[in-house]
């Protein structure tokens, strides 16, 4: 990390304020002084300036700057996440602050964004954001899917680019340092394949990036009868579709299973089939906010009701 020496008035660093975060979150997301400047209304030598300040009140430089744009250093990624949160919270300070102390807070408004893997962004949150909504209409969703892949969705809370993030969570699993996790419930896999095949489990086996990572594998290396993945996928659909059009069988959760299309049947493993976690992260800080705890409690909720996921023999899967 390359080093800038320069001190603010008393000898230290000088805090950031809000319109220098501003400035360092646009260029961070446009990747340019120029684009960051039109989208704050600044000229770009008062988006170039307030950087340099920044970077001088930091000691260290955050965006290399270049041919192809301004990319954050490695001590620019964890300012601008730095940043966002604070941003974030700045934000919602007024709404907090005008809650204090009424035995009836008003509603909500303003925007919520949550990042979620694709079938929970599909399957989870639209019965929890349909009520959440309801009782708060001046709120504004915004949900973002990630996937659940190195990072994943938690890395986006720490990046500051969510409030929460709904993620998978397993033993052997990393969420980065500094999060609140918590578990809403647990999920069981269970076999897809062709309706009306006669043994299912000598298809071809389809599957996903995202699938049977430290969740499954022990689990996974138990089963003689599971061959080596013949297509691999980057989203779970396209594994459903394919194998409603009778190309191989897929182990799949439930999340997954709840998107379905016909032409699929879906048959237990066992007595001890793979489970997953799904949970929630968010920062501390953030946790206390009305917002996210209004949608951690529709979350909450919206796990005690969760339906199973039928087998389309008539069976349940659980």
């Amino acid at each position: 990390m390359r080093v800038l020496h320069g001190w603010g008035r008393f000898g230290g660093v000088t805090d950031l304020a809000p319109h220098e975060l501003r400035v360092l979150a646009a260029v961070d997301q446009e990747r340019s002084f120029t684009a960051a400047a039109a989208r704050l209304d600044l000229t770009q030598s008062a988006v170039s300036h307030t950087v340099r300040v920044c970077e001088r009140k930091l000691g260290a430089v955050v965006f290399e700057r270049g041919r192809y744009g301004a990319r954050p250093t490695a001590a620019g990624e964890r300012v601008v996440a730095h940043a966002r949160q604070i941003l974030r919270l700045l934000e919602s300070m007024g709404a907090e602050a005008r809650a204090a102390g009424r035995e009836e807070p008003a509603a909500l408004s303003g925007p919520l964004r949550i990042a979620a893997f694709r079938s929970a962004a599909a399957h989870l949150l639209p019965p929890v954001l349909e009520r959440l909504t309801a009782r708060h209409p001046g709120l504004t969703p915004q949900v973002r899917i990630v996937r659940e892949i190195d990072r994943g969705t938690a890395g986006e809370v720490a990046d500051g680019r969510a409030d929460l993030a709904i993620a998978t969570l397993s033993e052997g699993s990393v969420t980065p340092p500094g999060l609140l996790v918590s578990e809403l419930y647990r999920e069981t896999y269970a076999l897809a394949h062709p309706v009306g095949h006669p043994d299912p489990r000598r298809l071809p086996l389809i599957d996903w990036q995202e699938n049977c990572g430290s969740y499954t594998r022990r689990w996974w290396a138990e089963q003689d009868w599971l061959p080596p993945a013949t297509v691999t996928a980057e989203d779970d659909s396209v594994v459903l579709s394919m194998v409603a059009q009778g190309m191989g069988m897929a182990v799949a959760p439930e999340l997954t299973l709840a998107g379905a299309p016909a032409g699929i049947a879906v048959t237990d493993l066992g007595p001890h089939p793979p489970t997953r976690g799904i949970g929630y992260v968010t920062t501390p800080a953030l946790a206390g906010t009305r917002a996210v705890r209004e949608l951690v409690r529709e979350l909450r909720a919206v796990r005690r009701e969760r339906p199973p996921v039928p087998d389309r023999s008539g069976e349940p899967v659980r």
